[in-house]
């Protein structure tokens, strides 16, 4: 696996924890990493930043999956499903040179390991309406 989708699950898992769990950032952070000792300070550091992200821009995160997540509350989709949402869209917020099919993907691929099989058209679908909003603004 490669150092981006390994960060991209990471960063899945800490939001995970802290939606499940319902732990601040830093309860997380200091939970989640000591256990975790075979990552490496690159893969670490990008998934820190896709948490801290998602984390610091939750509510503008949480409006725009609400907006393109048709007839889905976002309280009432699977927490792992919203928290892939939020870790690629803090991506797509963050990184702007990263192009928005290759997070999708990735996303994607960290779904078919974590979701259910009919959470993958979904995920899409709501990924690729967000990524062309963002890009849409990014032009503005």
């Amino acid at each position: 696996m490669g150092t981006r989708r390994k960060s991209r699950e990471l960063a899945m898992q800490m939001l995970f924890q802290g939606d499940l769990g319902k732990q601040t950032p830093a309860q997380v952070s200091s939970l989640f990493w000591p256990s975790r000792d075979d990552v490496d300070d690159e893969t670490r550091a990008f998934a820190e930043d896709l948490f801290r992200v998602a984390t610091v821009r939750e509510d503008e995160i949480n409006d725009l999956i609400q907006a393109h997540a048709q007839n889905w509350r976002i309280e009432r989709m699977p927490v792992v499903d919203r928290n892939l949402l939020r870790a690629a869209v803090a991506e797509m917020l963050a990184y702007p040179n990263t192009p928005g099919p290759i997070i999708i993907n990735e996303s994607l691929e960290v779904a078919r390991r974590y979701a259910a099989p009919e959470s993958i058209h979904f995920l899409n679908g709501v990924l690729d309406a967000i990524a062309k909003t963002v890009l849409a603004n990014r032009l503005k």
